[in-house]
C-alpha cells in the first residue's frame, strides 16, 4: 500500500483530498491528512477507511521528517513559504512532492539533487498557476506544429462570485485567502507590449487595466500580475513581442480598490496606534489631512479627487470605512490587517453562495500562409453546493498529477511545472469530466 501525505487541509484542499480518498481503494493508497487543526483534518478525511487525520505543525522538523520518510508522495498545501521545509526531507528520503504554488528560488535549488534521487518536485499544479500553464501550452504547441508565428499572448484568471450570488456593489466576495487578496499586487508588475518592456509599480497597478468579454458572462477587467516576462522562456516564446499575465475582476472593482491603495489601507509594513479601540471612521480619518470643518467623507472625496456622490464613494460607504460605531478590536494591527478584518465581514462568502472561476487566454498569431488571426480560449466554472469552483480547480488537477506520478505515467524528474505534454495532456483530458473545458473562438484580423 502506497502512503500519501497531505499537509494542510484548508478550503482549497477539499476536492484534492476527496479525489485521492475516492481513488484510494482502487489504487491501494493510504492517505494521511495533517493540519494545525486536528478537527479540520478529521473533517476532511470524514472517517474514510483509507485515511487518517493528524495534528501537524511544520515547525516540528523531527515529526515532519518522520512523516515524509514513510510516504511515497507528499502533497504540500501549506503556505508557499513552507514548501522548502517539506522539500528538503523529500529530497533526503527520495519522496515525490506535489504543490500548487509558484516555484520559488529556494524550491528551484532542489532541482539537481531531486534529479539525482530520481524524484519529481511538481509545482504550480493547481488553477493559477496550473491549469493556465496546461491550457496555454496545449494551444502554443498546436500553433507551433502548424508553423504559426505567435505575436501576442495575454492570459487572465479570476476567482469571483457566481452571478446568482453576486449581490453586493463590489461584485466580489472572498473565495480564497482574504489576506492574499488584500496584499495582492504589492510587487512591480512586469510585462512586454509590442516589444516595449513595461513596469507598473503597486501604487499604479489598479489603474492599468484592460477590459475583456468572456463568453456569456459579460465584461471583466484585468490588471497585470507579477512578472509576466519570465514566462516567455517557460512557454518557449522567448522572442514574443507581447506577453501579459494578469488577474480578472468584474468591471469597476479595480477603480474602487485603487482608492484603498491610495489611502494607504493595504499597507502591511507598520502598526496603527490604538488600533484596538479605534473606530473604522477614525481609522479612515487617520489617513486624511486635519480639517475640523469638513466631514471625513468630504476630506476623502477631495483627497482622492472623486465626486462625493460617485458610485466609488457608495462602495466605500457600503464596505464600512466610515462607520463611527464599530470598533476595530485588533491590537497593534497593520492597516492591511484592519482592512482585512472589515472586508471579511462585508465580503463574506455565505453557505449557499456559489463561486466562479474565469480564465481567458488571448493569442494573436500569423499563419504559415500569412493570415493574421486572434484566438480566444475561455474557461468558466461555477461552484456547486458542496464543492467550490476554487477548491475543484485547484485540487483536482493536483490530485490527477498525484495519481499519474504514483501510477508511473509521469516519469519526469527534478523541479517541474506542468508545461510538458506528458503532464498537461492527460490532466486536461480528465479535467473535462469535471466541467473544466475551454471554449475556443477564432477570428481573422
Amino acid at each position: 500500500m502506497k502512503k500519501i501525505l497531505i499537509l494542510g487541509a484548508g478550503l482549497s484542499t477539499h476536492s484534492l483530498i476527496n479525489f485521492l480518498l475516492d481513488n484510494s481503494i482502487e489504487n491501494d493508497w493510504f492517505i494521511t491528512v495533517g493540519d494545525m487543526s486536528l478537527e479540520t483534518a478529521q473533517k476532511a478525511v470524514n472517517n474514510h477507511k483509507n485515511g487518517i487525520a493528524i495534528q501537524f505543525d511544520i515547525d516540528d522538523a523531527v515529526y515532519t521528517e518522520l512523516l515524509v520518510k514513510e510516504s511515497a508522495l507528499v502533497v504540500s498545501m501549506l503556505p508557499a513559504k513552507f514548501h522548502p521545509k517539506v522539500a528538503v526531507f523529500c529530497v533526503k528520503h527520495s519522496v515525490n512532492l506535489v504543490t500548487a504554488s509558484y516555484v520559488s528560488d529556494e524550491m528551484q535549488s532542489f532541482d539537481k539533487e531531486a534529479n539525482e534521487k530520481g524524484i519529481i518536485l511538481l509545482n504550480e499544479s493547481g488553477l493559477d498557476p496550473g491549469i493556465d500553464h496546461m491550457s496555454a501550452m496545449k494551444i502554443i504547441n498546436k500553433l507551433k506544429s502548424e508553423n504559426a508565428q505567435i505575436t501576442a499572448f495575454k492570459s487572465y484568471t479570476g476567482g469571483l462570485v457566481a452571478p446568482k450570488s453576486d449581490n453586493n456593489p463590489w461584485n466580489y466576495k472572498f473565495t480564497w485567502n482574504p489576506r492574499n487578496v488584500v496584499l495582492a499586487g504589492q510587487t512591480t508588475a512586469k510585462f512586454i507590449v509590442n516589444g516595449q518592456y513595461k513596469y507598473v509599480p503597486y501604487h499604479r497597478l489598479f489603474e492599468r487595466i484592460e477590459k475583456f468579454e468572456v463568453l456569456d458572462y459579460g465584461e471583466f477587467e484585468g490588471y497585470p500580475n507579477r512578472d509576466s516576462l519570465k514566462y516567455r522562456s517557460v512557454y518557449g516564446l522567448d522572442n514574443i513581442p507581447t506577453m501579459v499575465r494578469g488577474t480578472l475582476r468584474k468591471t469597476g472593482y479595480c477603480k474602487t480598490w485603487n482608492l484603498l491603495v491610495q489611502l494607504g489601507m493595504t499597507d502591511d509594513t507598520y502598526t496603527v496606534e490604538n488600533s484596538e479601540t479605534m473606530t473604522y471612521r477614525e481609522f479612515t480619518n487617520s489617513f486624511l489631512a486635519y480639517n475640523n470643518s469638513k466631514t471625513v467623507e468630504e476630506k476623502l472625496a477631495e483627497y482622492l479627487k472623486i465626486p462625493i456622490d460617485s458610485y466609488e464613494m457608495y462602495r466605500l460607504k457600503w464596505v464600512g470605512i466610515f462607520d463611527e460605531k464599530r470598533v476595530i478590536g485588533l491590537k497593534n494591527a497593520t492597516p492591511a490587517q484592519i482592512l482585512q478584518k472589515l472586508l471579511e465581514e462585508k465580503f463574506r462568502f455565505e453557505e449557499d453562495d456559489r463561486d466562479l472561476i474565469v480564465m481567458q487566454h488571448i493569442f494573436e498569431y500569423t499563419t504559415k500562409d500569412n493570415k493574421h488571426k486572434t484566438l480566444k480560449s475561455s474557461l468558466v466554472v461555477e461552484g456547486k453546493l458542496n464543492e467550490s469552483a476554487m477548491s475543484m480547480t485547484v485540487g483536482v488537477p493536483a490530485a490527477i498529477a498525484v495519481k499519474m506520478i504514483l501510477q508511473g505515467k509521469i516519469t519526469l524528474k527534478g523541479v517541474q511545472i506542468p508545461t510538458k505534454s506528458e503532464i498537461y495532456e492527460p490532466i486536461l483530458k480528465e479535467l473535462e469530466n469535471y466541467g473544466v473545458k475551454f471554449i475556443e473562438e477564432e477570428t481573422e484580423n
